[in-house]
């Protein structure tokens, strides 16, 4: 089976998978651990979760990819050539500024990568969708989410913060900028996915896809369970530098061993979990899974109680990366699943962003709970914020191929 999806399409899904997952670390977790080893406070830290609120809005200019053409070399691959450059020019500037000096000029150019690189995953999540079959999906959303995490874990995460222990930060930031050509390959050599048909007004393009997707039934159930399944492992994961920072751990520890082990466990889970899929209906798969990564991020109250432990952090990590490579991957195969191809790049675009509303607004005071209430008690309280989520699967409108 596996041979049958060994072609010239994943291999530009795990190139499009490296260059959408690259710049998201380079705004939140080495941005953080940048900044707090700057002397900024955890506060300040948390808020800084707020720039990356175009993921969450980017359905709002997710219409204009889906009506214009930029360039003759296709409506997807001139969006993503666009911005891929725009993203890479706004790396290297993140990377020349200061956060001793000039914490807003950094919180600008955070916001300018997370709005490039936003519009790069509209175009890139729709490509996906329209270049794969339904029986596709979940094997290709399986390659694109272990792409996107080892971006995300070993490159921008892992190489980053050992680097930094080794070079300037302007260094590490220029080296990052100089990998997202990887996508610019990807748009090259890819192939412009063929539609029936696409929006052929801006009014068509705005309303239309709306319209579409809310008139199915357990429309908002679907984008409540969306809002809601990943929301205690995106609040964890939103402090989890400080942590590891503040139970003692070197940055080159938290690199070697939270993103390496992290991202092999996180592509082993992806691959378990795209296997699954293709055995047992996806709600079953999202159930089980959403259980998992619940009990794993539990796992961060016994690290804190434990202390600086290399072996526990070990296990800790390695199961937490597991679980979230399974359920990730079922929670993107499901909303790729659900979405007309019609309008791809807006309604997908549309779930995508409520899936990030926790990684940003919900994540944004995580820095102040973390004071309050102190780590074991706030890696609980991300546990339990998880269950709603899980509990609004039995009751979500199944897909219908499903």
């Amino acid at each position: 089976m596996i041979k049958k999806f060994l072609n010239k399409k994943t291999f530009v899904i795990l190139l499009m998978g490296f260059a959408s997952g690259l710049p998201l670390a380079l705004i939140t977790t080495t941005l953080q651990a940048w900044m707090r080893s700057s002397g900024v406070d955890l506060g300040t830290i948390g808020l800084f979760a707020i720039v990356g609120l175009p993921y969450t809005l980017k359905f709002l200019w997710a219409p204009l990819v889906d009506r214009y053409t930029l360039f003759k070399m296709g409506r997807r691959r001139s969006w993503m050539l666009v911005a891929q450059i725009l993203l890479i020019l706004s790396v290297v500037l993140l990377g020349f500024t200061d956060p001793t000096k000039n914490l807003w000029l950094v919180a600008f150019w955070a916001l300018m990568i997370a709005f490039f690189s936003a519009t790069q995953d509209i175009t890139i999540d729709a490509w996906r969708r329209e270049s794969l079959k339904d029986d596709e999906l979940g094997w290709g959303s399986s390659v694109h989410v272990g792409s996107y995490l080892f971006a995300f874990r070993m490159v921008s995460g892992a190489l980053a913060l050992i680097l930094s222990d080794h070079y300037s930060w302007s260094v590490v930031y220029l080296i990052m900028a100089a990998s997202l050509v990887l996508g610019l390959i990807a748009t090259f050599i890819c192939e412009e996915p063929k539609v029936e048909s696409q929006p052929r007004t801006l009014k068509a393009a705005v309303v239309e896809p709306f319209v579409d997707f809310f008139k199915q039934k357990g429309a908002v159930t679907i984008l409540v369970f969306i809002l809601l399944y990943k929301v205690g492992d995106n609040m964890a994961s939103q402090m989890s530098l400080p942590f590891y920072i503040d139970l003692g751990f070197s940055r080159t520890e938290v690199g070697a061993i939270t993103k390496v082990l992290g991202w092999v466990s996180l592509a082993i889970g992806g691959l378990v979990g795209g296997a699954l899929l293709t055995r047992f209906k996806m709600t079953t798969c999202l159930i089980y899974f959403g259980i998992l990564q619940a009990i794993s991020t539990a796992g961060f109250s016994y690290l804190n109680f434990v202390g600086k432990n290399l072996t526990v952090l070990s296990g800790v990590i390695g199961f937490e990366n597991f679980t979230t490579g399974m359920g990730t991957s079922a929670f993107v195969a499901y909303m790729a699943a659900i979405t007309n191809k019609k309008f791809t790049a807006t309604q997908y675009a549309l779930l995508t962003s409520f899936m990030g509303i926790p990684r940003t607004i919900i994540a944004a005071p995580t820095g102040y709970i973390a004071q309050y209430v102190g780590w074991g008690w706030f890696f609980v309280i991300c546990t339990l914020v998880a269950i709603p989520g899980m509990a609004m699967i039995p009751f979500m409108n199944r897909n219908k191929k499903r």
